[in-house]
């Protein structure tokens, strides 16, 4: 399977409008969302920032209505989200994919599967969204540190929030990972918003084009 799996250090840290620049970066990506918990429509909203089309994401996955970890969303619902039923069909895919996690890489998914196990299954490189405050170093540190103890590639970190260099110069001293870009809050999240700084300001050199291209 070729593409990335977009993670986070937390939950709301900003994976689908990262996603959706990562679409306009990579016209040719195919998006998927394998699980959503609560009312929000993430892959709706990767189609409206991206521009893509209707070919260009899967809607197959798990959709739970509780805004909750997606093990106690779907003990509520019960049912029991099961990676073999998620995974099949795509990882046979010859397309290239950025598939979108839900909340951080060790949220649970069933009573023996975290999230990270979803990202062992698909084989993909990774790329760890996480804030630019305070905390940040150490939250994506752990991220980094988790995914590499199962021999995971992580391919870059996309900071979000206001810039700020110290906490920067330290993710990629201490992590000894690239920088892929360092988005802003946007004050009106617009396609055009996003993709003007696709297009500018993330992964300028490419990086992800052995992945994505």
């Amino acid at each position: 399977m070729r593409g990335v799996f977009v993670t986070g250090t937390d939950t709301g840290v900003g994976k689908t409008v990262v996603s959706a620049a990562l679409m306009l970066r990579y016209r040719e990506a195919r998006y998927w969302k394998p699980i959503q918990t609560g009312p929000d429509d993430d892959t709706a909203e990767v189609q409206r920032l991206s521009r893509c089309t209707r070919d260009q994401v899967y809607l197959h996955g798990v959709r739970l209505p509780d805004p909750v970890s997606p093990h106690l969303a779907a003990a509520r619902a019960k049912t029991r989200i099961n990676l073999q039923f998620l995974t099949d069909w795509v990882k046979a895919s010859a397309d290239s994919w950025i598939v979108e996690g839900a909340g951080g890489a060790l949220v649970p998914l069933n009573e023996s599967d975290l999230m990270i196990h979803l990202i062992e299954r698909l084989g993909l490189p990774v790329v760890v969204t996480a804030r630019t405050t305070l905390g940040t170093i150490n939250h994506t540190l752990l991220t980094l540190e988790a995914l590499r103890a199962r021999r995971l590639t992580a391919s870059g970190v996309v900071l979000v929030g206001d810039p700020n260099h110290d906490n920067r110069a330290a993710i990629e001293r201490y992590g000894n990972v690239r920088i892929l870009g360092e988005m802003p809050r946007f004050d009106s999240l617009t396609p055009d918003a996003v993709e003007a700084w696709a297009q500018s300001s993330l992964d300028p050199k490419g990086a992800l084009g052995e992945f994505l291209g």
